[in-house]
């Protein structure tokens, strides 16, 4: 164990010394470290005592004990022995001992020989991803591209947010990229909000993208109700964590928050 300790303090100042010398602030390397050293902790502490439970099981009764307004929804294993990860809503991770002993918050990193990993990351992108795959298109507003689809972007968007009509000027040159903008409803002041009914009215609109449109313009339309998905992808929302727009969803369950300009987002999709 000592000797893997070694190992990745050896690693870790490698890799805070390339950082400083890219030009890193020191505040922003600091954060860095933070976000690494209770692996650094963990390898150096002893490794869960032989009979405990391998299933993380005993680490979430005593934590549920404890706390138990605490809404665990899953504990599974790390590469790490004896330390396991427990999810909690909007893709939040808390990471402990078999033995119920220790509890640490905070991102997981692998340190590869070429990168840093973010295991908590990959987790919450799967978690994405499989819950963007149960929605259904027909219940997005969709600005497709006249030529070729190249990539798709999931949107989640308010009509009042200035960063999110910031984006949709940009609707022609993300189409012209050969970018689908699928848009799923927000409103960030809640369900029965002056936004949220503004949505809805969109939703309901015979033409969706030109009641979209007009609404990102700060023009107001006719109110119109009708069954609608505007309260469940806003939940969607909630579940994903998103806590602003516009919050962009990839295939791929990564989330890109906030407004980016049209030819930074195709870069970031790799285009």
């Amino acid at each position: 164990m000592a000797g893997l300790t070694e190992r990745l303090t050896e690693r870790l100042t490698e890799r805070l010394t390339e950082r400083l010398n890219e030009g890193s602030g020191m505040k922003s390397c600091l954060n860095w470290v933070q976000n690494l050293v209770c692996v650094l902790i963990v390898s150096a502490a002893p490794l869960a005592l032989a009979g405990d439970s391998d299933d993380g099981s005993i680490l979430r009764e005593r934590l549920v004990k404890l706390r138990p307004d605490l809404p665990v929804q899953s504990v599974s294993s790390t590469p790490l022995p004896g330390i396991f990860a427990l999810e909690l809503p909007g893709g939040t991770y808390l990471y402990g001992t078999a033995d119920g002993k220790y509890l640490f918050a905070g991102d997981m990193y692998e340190l590869t020989d070429t990168s840093l990993v973010n295991l908590a990351e990959n987790r919450r992108s799967d978690y994405r991803r499989d819950l963007m795959e149960q929605v259904n298109v027909k219940d997005m507003v969709v600005f497709q591209p006249k030529g070729p689809t190249k990539a798709v972007i999931n949107v989640f968007t308010d009509v009042d947010c200035g960063y999110c009509r910031k984006l949709h000027q940009e609707m022609a040159e993300l189409n012209g990229l050969g970018i689908e903008v699928r848009y799923l409803a927000y409103p960030r002041a809640g369900v029965d909000s002056d936004s949220y009914f503004k949505i809805v009215s969109a939703w309901c609109a015979d033409d969706q993208k030109a009641a979209i449109t007009s609404l990102k313009l700060g023009d107001t339309i006719p109110s119109k109700t009708c069954a609608n998905p505007v309260a469940d992808q806003y939940e969607l929302g909630q579940k994903i964590g998103i806590s602003g727009t516009p919050a962009i969803v990839l295939a791929d369950g990564r989330l890109l928050p906030g407004y980016m300009p049209a030819e930074s987002l195709a870069n970031a999709i790799g285009l």
